[in-house]
């Protein structure tokens, strides 16, 4: 995850992007906060200084956006600064892809079902747990793998086209263990329509990672995992086109790369 400091200059990234921000330890800050895309979270203080992760949504329109950032300090002192970060446009390909045709025109129950899941899972996305569950780096749930390179394709499912691919697929035969990405607490383990056998994992700080089309599902709501832990069975459950691990990330309720929460020096395979 690529990590800048504030207020050193302008701040880059690009559309579906996770970002880093930190500053500094001052004496007497006790508590920042920062809002951005209409989203509000704290910065947790670490011992190189405090730290917040940053979002930008794969359709977030290319351009300049700024973030409001608020200090408070034990004296009683407010202070407020604007932080600018530039969005650059990503380089998103089409891809068409031919599933059952039941997932694409939906039945009235099917409709409804898949809207009440998109509900649910929104829900979820809009609670922002303050505290940090995770003390290492993000790493592939698929240990080895080095593909998934399809974040943020316009997808046409038999003809008719959907919204951006919001995650990244890894190749995976039936069966295949799949790995928290990170530490965290699991908040949705269920069959839902398209997603099929999913999990859905709270790191903390808005920050989420889902694990998609699942075979078996082995962990349960309220669970708390370690990084590496084994939550579940590949399999092609869910609307798919065969067996793979849909892998996705959540930032602030904006969808992200996975791949960018992963450590920029290349600790963890992510393919060329």
């Amino acid at each position: 995850m690529t990590s800048l400091a504030l207020f050193m200059t302008t701040l880059t990234v690009v559309q579906g992007q996770a970002l880093q921000v930190g500053y500094p330890n001052e004496p007497g800050l006790q508590a920042i906060m920062v809002e951005f895309f209409d989203q509000r979270t704290s910065f947790v203080q670490m011992d190189q200084g405090w730290v917040a992760i940053l979002g930008v949504d794969v359709d977030a329109p290319a351009g300049s956006y700024s973030a409001d950032i608020s200090f408070a300090y034990s004296d009683g002192r407010q202070q407020s600064r604007t932080q600018m970060i530039e969005v650059l446009s990503g380089n998103f390909p089409t891809t068409e892809l031919t599933v059952a045709p039941g997932y694409v025109q939906l039945s009235p129950e099917n409709q409804a079902r898949a809207m009440l899941e998109s509900q649910e899972i929104n829900a979820v996305y809009n609670e922002i747990t303050p505290a940090l569950y995770w003390g290492e780096s993000f790493q592939v749930p698929i240990p080895g793998a080095v593909d998934g390179r399809n974040f943020g394709h316009r997808r046409i499912f038999n003809g008719e086209p959907r919204a951006p691919h919001s995650g990244a697929d890894l190749s995976a035969i039936t069966g295949t263990e799949i790995h928290a990405s990170n530490a965290g607490k699991v908040v949705l383990a269920k069959d839902f329509f398209f997603n099929g056998n999913a999990v859905f994992i709270d790191h903390g700080l808005g920050v989420y990672t889902m694990y998609l089309h699942l075979s078996k599902i082995l962990v349960h709501v309220g669970d708390f995992v370690e990084r590496g832990h084994i939550i579940g069975l590949a399999g092609e459950t869910g609307r798919v086109t065969g067996p793979h691990l849909h892998w996705g990330a959540r930032i602030l309720n904006a969808r992200v790369d996975p791949f960018s929460l992963l450590p920029p020096s290349g600790d963890n395979a992510k393919g060329d």
